[in-house]
């Protein structure tokens, strides 16, 4: 019985996941769901990136969370729009609720829809969005051994942002072990190394995700 009520909720999460899809392709708006450990710099990451994102393309910003506004406060300071979801315990987004926030939206103005989920690398891994592709966001912090750990998150990503990595001097962490596990798990995944605190590496992350944009525009 258990699996059949599960099978249900996929099924359900899968079709409006895939009205999401068709909502973004007709706008061509690229929709990434950014994923990944609490503090390991999710929203840090945004906030870094945006100012160099709105050079160039219409940035906005859906924020998961489980009971605060304090992440979508911290996006609209930048000046891009910005809706809260916050999910009252749940442990990840779903299909349902992005498709509840897009009207609020104007996606003729928007070329890149960013979804950060709710810190965690279990659940948001196995619920479709109706996005493009899958980030996860891992700081230097967190250790080396969560793509063992959590393999179907790194499996299901088109790319990894490895944070922090100005801390690599004081962690037991051995970045090129860490890629090769991460290669292991998905060979032709996309990897960045950055240091939000220290604005390092964040241009060839923010020029990756505008030639995404660049690439569906073109295709769509």
């Amino acid at each position: 019985m258990e699996i059949k009520v599960m099978k249900g909720v996929y099924d359900s999460n899968e079709k409006i996941a895939a009205h999401n899809r068709r909502n973004f392709a007709e706008h061509r708006t690229l929709a990434v769901n950014i994923l990944g450990s609490p503090g390991s710099g999710k929203t840090t990451l945004l906030e870094a990136s945006i100012g160099m994102l709105k050079e160039k393309i219409r940035p906005a910003v859906i924020e998961g969370d489980l009971s605060t506004d304090r992440d979508a406060s911290r996006i609209a300071a930048h000046g891009v729009p910005v809706i809260q979801i916050n999910t009252n315990g749940g442990c990840h987004l779903d299909a349902q609720m992005i498709a509840k926030v897009l009207p609020d939206f104007d996606l003729s103005q928007v070329d890149l829809m960013i979804i950060e989920n709710v810190g965690n690398l279990v659940c948001p891994a196995a619920f479709d969005l109706g996005e493009d592709f899958k980030v996860v966001v891992l700081s230097i912090a967190e250790g080396a051994d969560k793509p063992a750990k959590y393999p179907r998150t790194f499996l299901e990503a088109s790319a990894v942002v490895i944070n922090k990595i100005d801390l690599l001097p004081f962690s037991d962490v051995n970045l090129e072990e860490l890629k090769r596990d991460i290669r292991n798990i998905n060979p032709d995944i996309k990897i960045f190394e950055v240091s939000c605190r220290l604005r390092q590496g964040l241009d060839n992350w923010a020029e990756w995700l505008v030639s995404k944009v660049r690439e569906k525009q073109e295709n769509e």
